[in-house]
């Protein structure tokens, strides 16, 4: 069987934490800022974890599993 290939677009877009979570950038910050508020969008400045139920998915991904 070959070996799995690693999703490009989900390289970009995941990292892996040191004890093996996976970490994301939130949506909602690249255009139409002006009608958001200052605390939203601070707010969405920060890394966040992926949820347990997409771990899975974004782990094959990123060949992973």
């Amino acid at each position: 069987m070959p070996k799995m290939k690693t999703n490009p677009g989900a390289k970009k877009r995941f990292t892996l934490t040191g004890s093996g979570k996976i970490k994301r950038k939130h949506a909602y910050k690249s255009h139409i800022l002006t009608k958001k508020s200052t605390k939203r969008k601070r707010n969405l400045t920060y890394f966040t974890l992926v949820h347990k139920a997409d771990q899975d998915n974004v782990k094959r991904l990123l060949a992973m599993k």
